[in-house]
């Protein structure tokens, strides 16, 4: 579900108006978060580190309402709830974009995911599960501990969908910090770098508990 934002009285209206029709809306912060406790944590529960952290991603991102705004026929919706299009690696070193739709019950989303996962892992080609605009776009880059990243796109569609990137967990000299980058894309028109470090202290919050 989703609701329509009144523009008159919006208090972004002006940020709005000013950078929707920029070639290149998108800005990106690029940070590394501390996952060490987080890591522990997947362990004891048993759920694999990369879902957990997503999971934690996705439930700070749906707590912040400017991460689930959208631009639809120049006018701007809020969804109730936005899910997770994750990139998928498979053995023969292609990827797959799969779709895990969020849920409050991290028991109920684990479970969704690792079939989701596996779905994905056993196809082969790029199919898009969910084309809608409710949802996060993901990427992973395990390869790389990556300061910056870029994205492919085309430049004429005026995507507001925000890009979430993880790169290669790194550990401390004496091994008791765990790093992670995180690159996090989104629209000007829909949110500043107030609402992207908003996203970013709630997300360590969580993968610290």
């Amino acid at each position: 579900m989703k609701h329509e934002i009144d523009l008159s009285t919006w208090k972004r209206r002006e940020h709005f108006e000013v950078f929707k029709s920029f070639d290149e809306p998108l800005f990106g912060i690029t940070v590394r978060v501390e996952c060490s406790q987080a890591y522990k944590k997947s362990k004891e529960l048993g759920y694999p580190f990369s879902l957990y952290y997503l999971y934690l991603s996705m439930k700070a991102a749906n707590e912040i309402e400017e991460f689930r705004y959208r631009i639809e026929d120049d006018k701007v919706v809020c969804y109730d709830s936005v899910g997770a299009g994750p990139t998928i690696f498979r053995e023969d070193e292609t990827y797959g974009c799969g779709y895990m739709p969020y849920n409050e019950d991290i028991e109920e989303f684990m479970h969704q995911a690792t079939v989701e996962v596996a779905r994905v892992k056993n196809e082969s080609g790029l199919k898009f599960t969910n084309a809608g605009e409710d949802i996060l776009h993901y990427s992973t880059l395990p390869w790389v501990d990556f300061t910056s990243v870029n994205h492919a796109r085309i430049l004429s569609r005026d995507r507001s969908i925000p890009k979430i990137t993880f790169g290669k967990i790194t550990r401390d000299e004496v091994k008791t910090q765990m790093w992670l980058p995180v690159d996090v894309h989104v629209n000007h028109a829909l949110m500043d770098g107030y609402h992207v470090g908003k996203f970013i202290e709630r997300f360590q919050e969580l993968l610290n508990e």
